[in-house]
């Protein structure tokens, strides 16, 4: 196992573990498994919903892990535990039990810097009608994100985004104010 990569972990309804704190500390054991070894966890953050009001606030999180998966294997995986949590993936940045995304994997750029460019500079309303068919990492609007970047931080601030060569620090840095200020540790 020598291939490292992020993974955001998120969520604002019980699941049939309990609460989002919960339901995410379990999907993390069940993630850490023979082919998947946790490395690091950040602290759960109470985040807003988004879009704003479109449900209860969000617990989030970021681990790094380490994996003999491919990225390819790996979300197919991501994506198996997100349901024997009670998924239900019906509606884009709905409501859910459990949220895995696969932010990064080591430095690759998948498919290609062209369809990274492509999906990072699509308006938030493109975004919430379309969702890339193909793999795209780094995951394309992590950029953008407080309530991935504040918990990247507590575990990679260093961690260099393999397209802007920005870290993660700096690029939580350049969020607005307010949405760094969103970020609740709990």
């Amino acid at each position: 196992m020598n291939d490292i990569c992020l993974l955001a972990l998120g969520g604002n309804l019980p699941s049939r573990v309990g609460t989002p704190n919960k339901t995410i500390a379990a999907a993390l054991k069940r993630l850490n498994c023979a082919d998947i070894s946790l490395c690091a966890v950040s602290r759960f953050y109470l985040t807003p919903c988004f879009p704003s009001g479109a449900g209860p606030d969000y617990v989030n999180a970021v681990a790094s892990v380490q994996t003999s998966l491919t990225p390819a294997e790996l979300l197919s995986r991501l994506h198996t535990v997100e349901a024997d949590f009670g998924r239900n993936r019906q509606q884009r940045w709905g409501m859910r039990t459990l949220d895995l995304d696969l932010i990064s994997f080591n430095s690759l750029v998948l498919p290609d810097v062209e369809t990274q460019t492509y999906w990072q500079g699509l308006s938030l309303q493109a975004q919430l009608e379309v969702a890339p068919e193909k793999l795209v990492l780094p995951h394309p609007r992590m950029q953008d994100r407080a309530f991935v970047l504040g918990p990247i931080c507590d575990i990679a601030p260093d961690w260099t985004h393999p397209v802007s060569g920005e870290c993660a620090r700096d690029l939580l840095v350049g969020l607005p104010v307010e949405d760094q200020n969103a970020l609740i540790p709990l």
